[in-house]
């Protein structure tokens, strides 16, 4: 499991809100984008560490 699917999309979504900040009101409509991927990948790494979890419960 990596974290670096996630730090990439949050690298897109600062860039994209500082170009909102400056103005860009298309910027916005790209972060609220980018914020929909954080919070999917985000889901998706809880649930590979549940399952981790679970796993390792089922084999004690």
């Amino acid at each position: 499991m990596s974290l670096q699917p996630l730090l990439d999309e949050l690298e897109v979504l600062k860039a994209e809100y500082e170009k909102f900040e400056r103005g860009n009101k298309s910027a916005g409509t790209r972060a609220r984008k980018s914020l929909q991927n954080v919070k999917k990948i985000c889901q998706d790494i809880r649930n590979k560490i549940q399952d981790a979890k679970k796993s390792e419960d089922a084999a004690a």
